[in-house]
């Protein structure tokens, strides 16, 4: 099972030596014009997240991978995605990149726009309830063949007595491989900046069309359930 960092008192990196090891880091972004409480929560969020990291780089391992959702490329093309996407969690792997990690290419370009494609058909509604159906359907196996082949990617890529940190989006259905030892980050402010958005959420401006690809982590009222943030056994 996961494991969140709170839990954890001490830590021995011989209990998880020749172990893959990853470090899951919830997505939290901001918005152009986002109300200055809301500002200094996420601050004081990717604060708490550094030194969480930086906690579990000391005791379990350190970082030698990069993985985050939406960036389809290795190298500086996947930092360069980082840029426009999210400055913050690039600022974040350019520190592990300066300590010898490199940055993987996570997705696969083709999947993600097949998935905001089914989306964007769910949000135009319909008329008839078979065609809704298949939509519906389609749009869950394209989500679940991206996190397939994320999972994949992770699984492929992070060697024993390696470990990656991944950057992802909450509300996903990941279940990770038993032969990798995850570790939830969960700073306290988290559950902060859930009940300010849960109050708010009329008040929360829509996401730019170019960002929305990643509303496909997000949990969709579909028969699917979200899974727990845990590791499948």
């Amino acid at each position: 099972m996961s494991e969140e960092i709170a839990k954890i008192q001490k830590p021995e990196s011989s209990k998880y030596a020749d172990k893959k090891k990853l470090y899951v880091v919830p997505l939290v972004l901001g918005w152009k014009d986002a109300p200055p409480e809301y500002e200094a929560m996420l601050s004081r969020y990717w604060k708490e997240v550094s030194v969480q990291l930086a906690h579990l780089e000391s005791r379990i391992g350190a970082v030698n991978y990069v993985f985050h959702e939406s960036v389809d490329q290795s190298g500086a093309e996947g930092l360069e995605v980082l840029t426009n996407f999210s400055p913050v969690s690039k600022e974040m792997a350019l520190r592990f990149l300066e300590k010898g990690a490199v940055i993987e290419a996570t997705e696969d370009s083709e999947l993600v726009r097949e998935c905001l494609d089914w989306e964007r058909f769910m949000l135009i509604g319909f008329t008839s309830q078979n065609v809704s159906k298949l939509v519906s359907e389609k749009f869950i196996q394209a989500v679940k063949s991206r996190y397939e082949f994320i999972l994949g990617r992770i699984s492929g890529t992070v060697k024993g007595n390696e470990a990656g940190v991944l950057f992802i989006r909450e509300g996903n259905l990941m279940q990770f491989p038993a032969d990798i030892e995850v570790f939830s980050i969960a700073p306290p402010v988290l559950d902060e900046i859930h009940r300010w958005l849960r109050e708010r959420r009329d008040q929360i401006p829509p996401a730019p069309e170019d960002e929305q690809i990643d509303s496909c982590f997000a949990e969709k009222d579909t028969e699917t359930p979200p899974a727990e943030d845990t590791k499948s056994n």
